[in-house]
């Protein structure tokens, strides 16, 4: 494979986005939050799909199966060769156990039903995609790991054998059972410390899987950039697309890309079926905890864009989709005029800051 460009950068010990970054501003966050009235936390736990290890002996039919556990965990089946991405079992996406963001439901799958799995892929080191209570089970069972650049040194200071570890720079690929894993680029951030003292000193990616057959993209925490027409030229076309639509604001636009933005992300990558991840799980925004996906559903209309909307544990084979069922309450909700979420740097005609705004939101008008 001709490796596009950019690939990642590092400078003065810290890795660099593709796009310059407005860091959000924590006075701000903080005010916003103060006010905020979303239903950001369901009232009851949301329905479920429990699973069992039994419910996986029999492979994909269509040789492509993705099971969706919550947030951004879901355990991917392609073509002979499992994979589990971004595992988060813990109860809370915190570094303290009795403070942080609860999760709304149990796991579907209990840990130790976990059917056999060729390799763990981890995104990034935030705590809602890297849990160390869980990495610490997965090692046990003697899992192997695959991490952007130096996510590993958390790794092996948790027990995690360096031989089970493959780190992974933009664009560098590995294989396991006959699956091509390409670690690729998303606009995003790092860091672990509750001051950020540690800020970007760890990549952070999404990962194509290409099999001989069937191909499937995770983007990953990203915001919106340019380089997914480059991911689905390079890497495509995909069967399924694995796409974050949770934990956005305008104020924080340049980490996350919102509904919108993660449709108009899955039109450039060419993404097949879109599976919204990154939402229904842990508050981490100040949205209602329903409007990431009525804001998606709005916007994949109006550009004709195939979605399968899994309840936590149901599985979804991107050649046979399921006709998406309502299993969220109907709560209020902002529209994506209401509330504009657009990243700095992106306008596909060049506008500025207010025009993309103002477009997009005209664009993805509540209907």
């Amino acid at each position: 494979m001709t490796q596009p460009r950019p690939t990642h950068r590092r400078r003065s010990g810290r890795f660099e986005n593709p796009l310059p970054t407005e860091r959000p501003r924590a006075r701000a966050i903080l005010a916003q939050w103060m006010r905020n009235r979303a239903p950001s936390t369901p009232r009851d736990p949301p329905a479920t799909e429990p699973r069992t290890r039994s419910d996986f002996r029999v492979p994909p039919e269509t040789g492509l199966r993705v099971t969706w556990l919550g947030h951004a965990t879901s355990l991917i089946e392609l073509e002979g060769a499992r994979f589990l991405v971004d595992p988060v079992w813990g109860e809370r996406s915190s570094p303290l156990p009795w403070m942080g963001p609860k999760r709304f439901f149990d796991p579907p799958l209990p840990l130790e039903e976990l059917p056999p799995v060729d390799a763990v892929l981890i995104s990034h080191n935030h705590y809602d995609h890297l849990d160390r209570h869980t990495v610490h089970r997965l090692s046990r069972a003697g899992l192997s790991f695959i991490v952007p650049l130096r996510v590993g040194e958390h790794l092996v200071r948790w027990g995690v054998p360096r031989a089970r570890i493959r780190e992974l720079g933009w664009w560098e690929s590995v294989e396991i059972g006959g699956v091509t894993i390409t670690a690729t680029p998303a606009r995003h951030f790092s860091g672990r410390s509750p001051l950020m003292t540690d800020r970007d000193r760890t990549l952070w990616a999404g990962f194509a899987l290409g099999g001989p057959e069937r191909r499937l993209y995770y983007a990953g925490d990203t915001a919106m950039f340019d380089g997914f027409e480059s991911i689905g030229r390079a890497l495509g076309p995909f069967d399924a697309t694995l796409i974050e639509i949770g934990a956005y604001n305008r104020l924080w636009a340049d980490l996350h890309l919102g509904p919108e933005q993660a449709v108009e992300a899955f039109r450039q990558v060419g993404g097949g079926l879109l599976i919204p991840v990154h939402w229904a799980t842990f508050e981490l925004a100040m949205h209602g905890w329903t409007e990431p996906v009525e804001r998606l559903l709005v916007a994949a209309e109006r550009h004709g864009v195939p979605v399968a909307i899994p309840k936590p544990g149901q599985s979804v084979e991107p050649a046979r989709p399921p006709t998406v069922a309502r299993w969220w309450p109907d709560l209020p909700w902002e529209s994506a005029e209401d509330h504009p979420v657009v990243s700095s740097g992106f306008g596909a005609t060049g506008a500025s800051g207010s025009e993309t705004r103002r477009d997009w939101a005209n664009t993805n008008r509540r209907r």
